[in-house]
């Protein structure tokens, strides 16, 4: 196995030199452009003493809130568009969620652990090479080719579970993994270049990082499934097909050879992350079969289409603001690491309610403007900001308890935060904000078949 242990060291060397060049003309190409990010956000007036302590918090979460939603809805756009395709590959649409899901687990994961990095002074924000961000590049990417494979075997089982007629393990296989690896190329780096220019530039990375990166993973993922989708039909039931799958079943057992045999932080990272990123893809899998199962209901308003990712993705993000704050408050002695919640909690829980209240009622409005601008039938402007506004506050309170205790077990048991509150918080928001909105369909649109 000496022959097996020196090309996997190869190929990591390999990769690493890559991933370095990448980086360096990500940050060369998107300097001025991530200037756009930082646009100045005020609360104006003398309203309460906890508007004021808080009001930078809240003009660089709804900001990116805001981005995350212009970026959301055209990830729904795209979806309402994808009904072809789901129609000739039956299951793909019980992978999406997942697969969205797993993205922003991933890399909003990967953009916590930078971010408490650069609030404890780990890691430099002008990005000088690092043996911890070194790792936990590799590590995003292991655990990006390993769990796209359990996502596409989870995708298969629900499906044969619950009856639902379905591709192969193969077809989902080869395209869990392409999307993965697509969206990855785009994702990684941006991950780091909004992590540390963010910080570099006086904005909170807990504030900015994980909304953006959650909105990106929806507004990449659902593109690189639909061109993994275009290659599968191109390939499919030839032999190119099965080579694939055996290539990304040998890369899958070589990163966990790499995970394993690596130095103690990214065998951290590894280890902390699967068992979060396991019971992430069940969930994410099971908001897939939700919609599978509505799926005609659903089609008889494509509006609604529109407006899942953007409420699942807005959603998720709220639970990755408040899993990045908490994280970075514990670590910092900010938050109090007690069942009960302290007034450091409690103050986080404040400006996540404040901020589902700016953005719920936004994300409605401007599913019903795209609607209108595409000529996509909807259910008219006040019952689809009602449906949006009531879901968000059916799952908000939710959120923040899984969050929370989440938060607070993971590190009284010696467990980073970084690597399972945002994963799990927002793996169990899909499930939870998909079911609020097909509940609120149903009470607004009588939706029951």
């Amino acid at each position: 196995m000496k022959w097996m242990e020196k090309i996997l060291k190869k190929t990591g060397q390999y990769i690493q030199i890559i991933l370095n060049w990448m980086v360096k003309i990500s940050i060369n190409v998107s300097k001025r452009s991530l200037k756009a990010f930082s646009i100045p956000f005020h609360i104006t007036g003398k309203i309460t003493h906890f508007f004021k302590d808080v009001s930078r918090v809240l003009g660089e979460g709804s900001t990116a809130l805001f981005i995350a939603a212009i970026t959301g809805i055209i990830a729904g756009i795209f979806l309402s568009k994808m009904t072809g395709d789901l129609e000739v590959l039956p299951g793909l649409l019980v992978l999406i969620p997942g697969a969205i899901g797993m993205r922003g687990n991933i890399f909003g994961a990967l953009g916590s652990r930078l971010s408490s990095n650069l609030h404890i002074g780990l890691l430099s924000p002008e990005l000088k090479k690092s043996d911890i961000l070194n790792q936990n590049i590799i590590a995003s990417i292991i655990l990006t080719i390993i769990m796209s494979i359990f996502l596409a075997f989870m995708a298969k089982g629900f499906s044969i579970a619950l009856g639902f007629e379905s591709i192969s393990i193969v077809d989902f296989t080869v395209i869990s993994v392409l999307g993965g690896i697509f969206s990855g190329l785009i994702l990684l780096p941006a991950t780091i270049l909004i992590s540390l220019k963010s910080y570099e530039n006086g904005w909170d990375p807990d504030n900015v990082t994980t909304p953006l990166i959650a909105s990106m993973g929806d507004l990449f993922t659902l593109p690189s499934i639909f061109l993994a989708s275009g290659i599968l039909l191109w390939i499919r039931n030839g032999f190119f097909e099965v080579i694939l799958f055996i290539i990304f079943i040998i890369m899958g057992i070589a990163g966990i050879f790499v995970g394993i045999h690596g130095n103690s932080y990214l065998k951290k990272i590894i280890k902390q992350s699967f068992p979060t990123l396991f019971i992430s893809s069940i969930l994410g899998t099971l908001a897939g079969t939700i919609l599978n199962s509505r799926f005609t209901v659903i089609l008889a308003t494509p509006a609604v289409l529109t407006l899942v990712p953007l409420f699942s993705g807005e959603s998720g993000n709220l639970a990755s603001i408040l899993g990045a704050r908490l994280s970075s408050g514990l670590h910092a002695g900010f938050v109090e690491s007690t069942l009960k919640p302290s007034e450091g909690a409690v103050r986080n829980f404040g400006i996540i309610t404040i901020l589902a209240i700016i953005i719920y009622p936004i994300i409605g409005l401007l599913v019903i403007l795209a609607s209108t601008t595409l000529n996509i039938p909807s259910p008219g402007i006040d019952k689809m900001i009602l449906i949006s506004s009531l879901g968000g506050m059916l799952v908000i309170p939710l959120i923040m308890i899984i969050a929370f205790y989440l938060s607070v077990i993971s590190y009284r048991k010696g467990l980073d935060p970084d690597n399972i509150v945002i994963p799990l918080t927002t793996s169990m928001t899909d499930p939870l904000a998909t079911t609020s909105l097909v509940i609120m369909v149903i009470l607004f649109l009588g939706a029951t078949t």
